[in-house]
């Protein structure tokens, strides 16, 4: 056995060692200095995920390269993903640090689980392989697990954790039932064979379409689809609004990216079949999703029901590929580049959004409450513009990124013949709108509760300016964000 042991090429999977050692010396800092620099943690993590950035740019060359016995994948599509994964981490740190510290929650365990969260989410966007996939998807999850019940005097925390724990457990049996049934009857448990094996009809369709369910419904929960959105309102509400934040961007690419590798790289072949189950989802999702979040006072769970619409209508432009049975290669790909850039458009948004609560939040004092945003132009006109920006864009406003993003996915749904579909999900846009412009309402015509004074470090306050700024930006110049997605998907598919 040792003798015919092949020595992996660890050049593509670089980053991820590199972030693997790295939390290593995380936590040893903080076990040295943790006590008295707390500060050293949060640097050294940022620093982290800036090296790995870095790595990935040198290593990328814009070929696709296999390596650990095809495993794991090295191609534009997870180097772009990952590059934005970092970058919205990073952002997370920034935001989140001043919170969890009033808080006294910024320990050195903190920031480990968010680096194995992310290098879980690394995994998964690399995944050429079942076991990879699964192994990545694990590692997240678990980590997200423990973030969420970090505050462990909290019962809302604990509680929180506990659904999501057990609903994650059964989502994740669920897709490991799904696995193994496309195994039995594939024999592959590569993506690429799996693909050749339907393509060549060597599997029994019966036991793959069964194996297809239970794999789709795994990939809805982890992408907060209705019927398996249940989990989301309850653990945005109940964690830290750091760990909200976390929860509610980065694993979304990385979800993308599961349900890309997955659906469309193996499962092609049963495009037909998944088609019809996410497209039911869609509909559901953007219908509760929006009429739902009309009733919440609370902002973490109209964000909550906020990301359940949003999954939905990213999920119109990945169902979009296949038209009428038959494969365009132009529409397919246009039709999955409309749904990442969906996906990137929404986690810069969400981070923004979130950013923007836990900016007014400060110690002892959760921002967490629509009327906590009465008044807020009166309080600092600047920040009540930015928060515009944020509501604006997740409502589908022109000319901010949210509105070209709902736009492209709307498109794609249309060259695929699904107009009708296309229709309710503009319906039920203007419905949304309602919820987001609520929010405007109080902060423009409504009298301050609050008067104390915007507390948020410097840090906060700049990165909510360019969260802002840059999601106006990209609104005036869709066409370079669009056109990275497109580019990055046609090298890779």
């Amino acid at each position: 056995m040792l003798n015919n042991f092949v020595m992996p090429d660890l050049y593509p999977a670089a980053p991820e060692i590199f972030l693997l050692l790295m939390s290593f010396l995380v936590l040893f800092v903080d076990l040295i200095f943790g006590a008295t620099h707390r500060w050293m943690a949060a640097m050294l993590s940022v620093i982290t995920l800036i090296g790995c950035a870095a790595i990935t740019l040198v290593t990328s060359d814009g070929q696709t390269t296999l390596t650990f016995s095809n495993m794991f994948v090295d191609d534009l599509l997870s180097d772009f993903l990952k590059l934005v994964t970092y970058l919205a981490v990073i952002m997370m740190l920034i935001y989140g640090r001043q919170y969890m510290a009033d808080r006294g929650l910024d320990k050195g365990e903190y920031y480990v689980l968010v680096l194995y969260a992310t290098l879980g989410m690394m995994v998964m966007i690399s995944a050429a392989n079942f076991l990879t996939m699964y192994l990545g998807l694990e590692l997240m999850s678990l980590s997200l697990y423990a973030l969420v019940a970090i505050d462990r005097d909290n019962s809302r925390a604990t509680e929180a954790a506990m659904k999501y724990f057990v609903l994650g457990a059964l989502a994740s049996g669920m897709l490991l039932y799904g696995m193994s049934m496309i195994y039995g009857a594939t024999g592959s448990l590569e993506l690429g064979g799996v693909a050749q094996a339907l393509y060549q009809g060597n599997a029994e369709k019966p036991v793959l379409v069964f194996g297809l369910v239970f794999l789709v419904a795994g990939v809805a929960f982890k992408l907060g689809l209705v019927p398996f959105h249940m989990w989301i309102p309850d653990v945005y509400h109940g964690a830290p609004t750091a760990v909200t934040m976390f929860i509610g961007s980065a694993p979304k690419l990385a979800a993308f990216a599961m349900a890309l590798r997955l659906l469309v790289y193996g499962l092609f072949g049963l495009a037909l079949d998944w088609q019809k189950m996410l497209l039911i989802m869609a509909v559901l999702s953007i219908g509760l999703g929006n009429l739902a979040a009309i009733a919440q006072t609370n902002i973490k769970r109209m964000l909550a029901y906020s990301a359940i619409s949003h999954m939905g209508y990213m999920v119109l432009g990945l169902m979009s590929g296949l038209v009428g049975g038959q494969v365009d290669p132009f529409t397919a790909v246009n039709a999955y580049s409309s749904a990442l850039y969906y996906t990137v458009a929404y986690v810069l948004m969400s981070l923004g959004a979130f950013g923007m609560v836990l900016l007014l939040s400060r110690a002892g004092y959760e921002a967490e409450n629509l009327e906590d945003f009465k008044g807020l132009n009166k309080r600092s006109p600047w920040f009540a513009a930015m928060m515009l920006i944020m509501m604006f864009s997740m409502a589908g406003i022109p000319f901010f990124i949210g509105f070209f993003a709902k736009f492209a996915v709307l498109l794609a749904a249309i060259k695929a013949g699904y107009t009708a579909v296309a229709v309710i999900a503009v319906m039920f846009s203007l419905v949304g709108a309602f919820y987001y412009l609520r929010v405007v309402k109080l902060m423009y015509f409504d009298a301050p509760v609050d008067s104390a004074p915007i507390t948020a470090g410097l840090d906060v306050r700049v990165l909510v300016s360019l969260n802002g700024l840059a999601i106006a930006a990209f609104g005036l110049f869709p066409d370079e964000v669009m056109l990275v997605c497109t580019t990055t998907l046609m090298r890779s598919l």
